[in-house]
């Protein structure tokens, strides 16, 4: 019996042993660290809003496009719909292996004819676009196609030129606010606010481990994604000019100022902001148009989308440096406006800012119905006077100071304070 004991606790030894060897297959090196890393990230999932929205658009159209910034979770939502059905297959397109597999895309698609056809990055091979067109028009079959793009500049274009009422197209974002609350409360709205909602960075063992990958992140995205999508600038000045977006998130854009901080043109800053909002990093939100004759703010505000990657940006390390950085505020109205345009993307959005100083941070237009929304990051908050004379001009069905509280309560009729979960169930309601 000890005999036989010893030699389990041998072949268990020798098995790890192994394991933490490295092996290539298909130029893919693969190690023990990594499986269990690959088994961390499994128990990890998150089950995404987006899911249901991905099965109904294959049951209407021949493709789907899901477009989103890179390592948001594309790769894995898909995943995780493929592991219910047995006739899928997945090409990485910077996968050399996967690539060659499309030298010849006709024939592929002819021998895989009643498989789904998950083709990631598809932007590194846009002359595939107008393969997919002639594929897809001889066999209109629903669902037989999966585009992951982590965008371009020309990507929605080309799809649109090509496979127009041939595929749908959805936006996956990175995790948000309320997927990660109902389903792993123990975060805490701290943790999400000062890591964002990138699932390598929400997911770390610690801050500090989150503070590595953003930074990595960042990198990466300077130095080697850009110039794969054609889009020749230095790293040092695009890296310059996004820290420059982080300390004006949540403000005004000045185009002209921004442009003599960097000594280029108001033109190429336009320029530098069309990039980063079609990769996923900016969000622009135009300001609120009025018939009324009142002297309207007419440029629109420029926030960064991840609050993590805001935070990184701005050197801020924990929940504490953010508590007595200047940026708290704007960060908290960020993440709300974040939250609030990914889930409602129906919705018209714009901010209201009179040359006065009245303002409403975020204007929901849904339906026929007007939302204001004000953030405030207080846990006692107060409106000002500005607030209500823009609630005048504005005249919403429905106000809501948007504040880190897990409670709500009325402050007027139709005037609601309340936490950012509190929130999106009321606009839901609406």
């Amino acid at each position: 019996m000890k005999s036989q004991f010893k030699t389990i606790i041998f072949a268990m030894i020798f098995f790890r042993i192994c394991c933490c060897f490295r092996y290539t297959d298909n130029q893919k090196i693969i190690t023990f660290v990594q499986i269990e890393h690959a088994m961390h990230n499994i128990h990890e999932l998150v089950k995404r809003r987006l899911e249901s929205d991905v099965y109904s658009r294959l049951n209407i159209f021949p493709a789907l496009l899901i477009l989103g910034s890179r390592q948001c979770g594309k790769s894995t939502l898909v995943k995780m719909i493929a592991n219910q059905r047995d006739d899928f297959l997945y090409l990485d397109l910077q996968n050399m292996a996967d690539l060659n597999k499309l030298s010849n895309p006709h024939l592929f698609f002819e021998a895989n004819r009643n498989a789904v056809i998950c083709l990631d990055e598809i932007q590194m091979s846009p002359h595939l676009f107008s393969v997919l067109r002639s594929e897809i028009d001889r066999d209109r079959r629903v669902g037989r196609f999966i585009l992951l793009g982590s965008a371009s500049q020309d990507l929605i274009q080309k799809t649109s030129e090509t496979l127009a009422g041939r595929v749908g197209i959805l936006e996956l974002t990175p995790f948000l606010i309320d997927e990660v609350m109902e389903q792993k409360p123990q975060i805490g709205l701290q943790t999400f606010w000062n890591r964002g909602g990138y699932p390598d960075s929400l997911l770390a063992s610690s801050d500090e481990t989150s503070t590595i990958w953003r930074e990595d992140f960042i990198k990466t995205y300077v130095q080697r994604d850009l110039p794969q999508l054609g889009i020749q600038i230095p790293a040092l000045q695009m890296r310059r000019f996004m820290t420059l977006c982080a300390h004006l998130s949540g403000q005004v854009l000045n185009s002209s100022k921004l442009g003599e901080s960097l000594g280029v043109a108001h033109t190429t800053i336009r320029r530098y902001i069309d990039l980063l909002e079609q990769t996923f990093l900016v969000r622009v939100l135009a300001p609120y148009e009025t018939n009324e004759k009142k002297r309207l703010i007419k440029s629109p505000k420029i926030f960064i989308r991840d609050s993590g990657i805001l935070h990184q940006l701005l050197q801020i390390e924990d929940y504490n440096d953010l508590l007595g950085n200047p940026a708290f505020g704007s960060s908290w109205e960020g993440l709300v406006v974040e939250t609030i345009c990914s889930l409602f993307v129906n919705c018209r959005f714009s901010f209201y800012r009179s040359a006065t100083g009245d303002e409403l941070d975020l204007i929901i237009q849904k339906s026929n119905k007007t939302i204001a929304i004000e953030c405030k990051a207080s846990a006692a908050p107060q409106v000002t006077k500005g607030f209500w004379s823009a609630i005048n001009v504005v005249q919403p069905q429905k106000a809501l100071v948007v504040a880190p509280i897990s409670d709500s309560y009325p402050i007027k009729e139709n005037v609601v304070v309340c936490g950012i979960t509190q929130a999106i169930a009321l606009i839901e309601q609406l």
